[in-house]
């Protein structure tokens, strides 16, 4: 029985009824002019040209998400959309809604005023009085027994009610819902900014990971050396990638705030002398040769290009140690080549199965390019081919 209650004592069960309402406020003036049945035919015409306008879609779309779902995050107020019409589709669905809204409308106006009526009338009636004359439909005679059915019409305005509120909504849904084209345009919208979640997460894995590597790396190797001006030189490898690390994710930070701006200074392979010194003052030995303009090598490739070298560079650092490392960077034939190469000590953990280098393959992919990972003739190598055009 409470559960039977519950939509009453909801407030969109009666912003609903307000809506139905509404609807046919406008037609009813008609009435006014002149009660024929051709007046309220062109009433209807001419709610049904104006749905052709494309904004009354938008103006639809707003009352039916105010009043049909009372601002609630769910799959109605989802499905049912604020927008001008963009195709000949959309106006027919919108007119199709009017004129529903519109019959849907007078019936329930109309049960509203009349159930309250009869139930009247069935009281009047039992009790041996004349029946008033505003009901539609008049009790046949006098008998006491009316009085037992005239509860009946009020306990029927609720229902009716209740599930005229939920049927117009889901004429909402069907017919204000987006488009398939809509529905192209928010998955491609949501997409992106799935991309770009990811994307961030990866730039906070590459820079911070990469920073906390080298900061582990040469704090051990100070605490062991004993020698006052290797920690000295150890020290300042930490502040210095301690402050690219904190300028990444100010920059991240930032995105993440004003998610319409573009991200702007990012690292680019321009700036990869800052890596390969960073991991020269971590013990490693490293042997860096660059071919072709790194200048000429367009923004978004440049960007993923010094991403794929630190995480690559990271990973040395993390898994092998102060080991000799040769990196090679070649621009040559429209490809952006990376390759890092360095032995694998006996005893070194498989750094196959990280997340780094799945982010350095997907990188590579993202880019329309291809990258490999993995062990060769007794050394682990980073290669990675990105497409420049």
């Amino acid at each position: 029985m409470v559960r039977m209650l519950r939509p009453l004592t909801r407030a969109v069960t009666y912003t609903r009824w307000l809506h139905l309402a509404m609807a046919v406020v406008w037609p009813s003036l008609w009435l006014f002019i002149k009660e024929t049945w051709w007046t309220q035919v062109t009433a209807a015409v001419l709610l049904g040209l104006a749905g052709l306008v494309p904004a009354m879609r938008l103006v639809e779309g707003l009352q039916a998400r105010l009043l049909l779902t009372g601002h609630r995050h769910d799959s109605a107020s989802a499905e049912i959309v604020a927008a001008p019409s963009a195709t000949w589709a959309d106006r027919g669905r919108t007119v199709v809604w009017l004129e529903a809204r519109l019959v849907i409308g007078y019936a329930v106006a109309m049960l509203s005023m009349q159930l309250p009526l009869l139930s009247i009338d069935l009281a009047t009636t039992a009790l041996g009085r004349e029946p008033g004359g505003g009901a539609l439909l008049h009790p046949a005679g006098h008998h006491w027994w009316y009085g037992l059915f005239a509860p009946v019409p009020l306990l029927l305005l609720p229902v009716v009610v209740v599930w005229s509120g939920h049927l117009v909504t889901a004429l909402a849904v069907r017919l204000l819902g987006p488009s398939p084209a809509e529905r192209v345009a928010a998955l491609e919208e949501r997409t992106e900014q799935l991309l770009e979640r990811t994307r961030i997460a990866r730039e906070l894995h590459d820079s911070i990971g990469h920073a906390l590597t080298v900061a582990v790396v040469q704090a051990g190797a100070a605490r062991a050396a004993g020698d006052p001006a290797f920690t000295d030189r150890a020290l300042a490898a930490i502040e210095e990638t301690g402050r690219a690390a904190l300028e990444d994710l100010e920059r991240v930070l930032g995105v993440l705030r004003e998610s319409g701006k573009p991200a702007r200074g990012r690292p680019t392979l321009a700036d990869a002398g800052r890596l390969l010194e960073s991991a020269r003052s971590s013990g490693a030995t490293v042997d860096a040769e660059v071919t072709g303009p790194v200048e000429a090598v367009p923004g978004p490739v440049s960007r993923e290009g010094y991403r794929i070298l630190q995480e690559a560079l990271t990973n040395v650092l993390r898994h092998a140690g102060a080991v000799p490392v040769r990196v090679r960077v070649r621009i040559a034939d429209g490809t952006l080549v990376l390759a890092v190469r360095n032995p694998l000590p006996a005893g070194a953990p498989d750094p196959g199965r990280g997340s780094g280098l799945r982010g350095i393959r997907e990188r590579a992919a993202l880019l329309g390019g291809r990258a490999r990972t993995g062990p060769h003739e007794g050394y682990w190598q980073v290669h990675a081919e990105l497409p420049l055009s």
